[in-house]
């Protein structure tokens, strides 16, 4: 099968190579996914996982992608709760090959299945965007309809989802971004725009919780706009400036069938949208891999055709 492997760590995104590798095996409690479409994070190619096992082990040439949609071709030893010739879509496992792949094994714990009237490009832009947002604003932040929250990157995967999620439950939202980002914010929902090339952060005043994706200054600077009792989350690095009077949490990720049903819920019944962006061909992932800050939202490679 044809797949994008990386074997230097130090050749960074030039090291994204279109290969040729054997099929997978299904473990147990595994499937098999014959992927149509597949996301990334530009930065996983600094994550650890991407260059080893869960215990550490070097793992090369390995496959990147955590985010897929597809359809179940085999089932692993004691696999339950899904089908072969079902649609799915869910997270590829950190620490294994993931799912820039005609095909890639994953654990069926980390899907839900897919209904059949969302297509595979936008299946495939929910599940770390969606489960990221979901997870930073309720399970981290106990975000709650009144209070307000300031979600930085509000055009981008994330960030367009969090603003989806927020105005749903009552909060008032506040959008940052670069100045091209502000129609797309706005029309999202957010009550407020502040561009981050032009004005200053200090303006905005408290809110009840901030969302971060960038880090460094942003996530620092951040940190004074959380009133007493508020929660900062970031995605983006470990918090080494806490706020006065309230809480901060730097957190990953974590797989959830339940959850992403839900999501995929909200998308038929038109309350949620992820924002796909550029959509590529498996052969052109390389350059995928240099965002396009031209076009808002998730790109998507295109794996294989429905």
């Amino acid at each position: 099968m044809q797949a994008i492997t990386v074997q230097d760590r130090d050749a960074g995104v030039s090291g994204l190579t279109l290969s040729e590798l054997p099929h997978p095996h299904a473990a147990e409690n595994d499937v098999i996914v014959e992927v149509h479409a597949a996301g990334f994070t530009p930065g996983e190619l600094d994550w650890p996982g991407t260059w080893t096992d869960r215990a550490g082990r070097d793992r090369t040439p390995s496959v990147p992608g955590h985010e897929l949609s597809g359809v179940v071709t085999e089932l692993g030893y004691g696999t339950t709760g899904l089908t072969v010739g079902q649609r799915v879509f869910g997270l590829a496992d950190w620490t294994r090959n993931g799912s820039l792949a005609q095909y890639t094994a994953v654990e069926a714990r980390n899907l839900a299945p897919l209904p059949a009237d969302v297509d595979h490009l936008t299946a495939a832009a929910l599940p770390i965007s969606g489960l990221t947002a979901w997870q930073a604003l309720f399970d981290h932040a106990h975000l709650i309809t009144g209070q307000s929250v300031l979600i930085h990157g509000a055009a981008g995967g994330v960030g367009s989802i969090a603003v989806q999620l927020a105005r749903e439950a009552g909060a008032r939202v506040i959008g940052t971004g670069r100045a091209d980002d502000r129609d797309t914010a706005l029309g999202l929902g957010v009550d407020t725009f502040v561009d981050l090339q032009a004005e200053e952060l200090a303006d905005i005043g408290e809110v009840d919780v901030v969302l971060d994706v960038i880090g460094g200054e942003i996530l620092e600077h951040s940190t004074a706009l959380v009133r007493p009792g508020g929660t900062l989350v970031t995605i983006a690095e470990p918090v080494t400036v806490h706020p006065r009077d309230g809480r901060a949490v730097f957190f990953v990720v974590e797989p959830d069938r339940a959850r992403l049903a839900d999501l995929a819920q909200r998308l038929r019944d038109g309350r949620l949208k992820p924002i796909v962006g550029a959509v590529r061909p498996l052969a052109e992932t390389a350059s995928a891999f240099t965002p396009d800050k031209r076009t808002p939202g998730k790109t998507i490679i295109h794996v294989t055709e429905d």
